[in-house]
């Protein structure tokens, strides 16, 4: 019988150092490098855009990064989202700690197993106090707060409406502009 080998965090960085991974679109999840699914124009349309959005209305009370690494336990992850404290040199030598990050999201049209699955695990895990994922195919989003024991306490779906992070009380997110795709709406 085979038995798997897990990757450290620190192997995994030595890989990237080397070259050996430059050419590949990855992230590494509980010890494993794992190829991430290719980009679809709606994906990145909707990315780009959220990005957009969120920037215009935090202003400069958190950095909201587009589709960059974050530093967990034992996974380094490539949320399409990170919105973290201020500022921006913070992350000069590394990449965002749970501690530095208000609220993810992951933005789903081909990867929604793997948003609502393995990624809110280890996102709760961590203690990433908020998580978003934005549901392309059924036009919602599934919002999870609260975490505790490698899952979320609160759980809820939203396709209008107005949601506020959890960091950000005073701030209002129109659902529509999130989940509402065409360029006409």
């Amino acid at each position: 019988m085979l038995t798997p080998t897990k990757w450290t965090l620190d192997d995994y960085h030595k890989m990237i150092d080397a070259g050996i991974l430059c050419d590949r679109t990855v992230e590494f999840i509980k010890g494993d490098i794992v190829e991430m699914s290719p980009e679809q124009p709606l994906h990145r349309y909707t990315n780009h855009n959220t990005v957009k959005y969120l920037r215009s209305i935090l202003q400069e009370k958190a950095e909201v990064m587009e589709a960059h690494p974050i530093t967990l336990t034992d996974s380094e992850p490539e949320p399409d989202v990170v919105i973290t404290r201020t500022p921006d040199e913070l992350y000069f030598t590394r990449h965002p700690y749970p501690e530095d990050i208000y609220w993810l999201i992951e933005i789903a049209d081909s990867t929604l197993a793997k948003d609502l699955g393995i990624k809110k695990q280890i996102y709760a895990e961590v203690g990433i106090q908020e998580y978003w994922v934005i549901d392309l195919v059924n036009q919602k989003i599934h919002v999870f707060r609260h975490p505790n024991q490698g899952d979320y306490q609160s759980k809820s779906e939203l396709i209008e409406g107005i949601i506020s992070p959890l960091a950000f009380p005073d701030i209002r997110v129109t659902v529509a502009k999130l989940i509402n795709s065409s360029p006409d709406t």
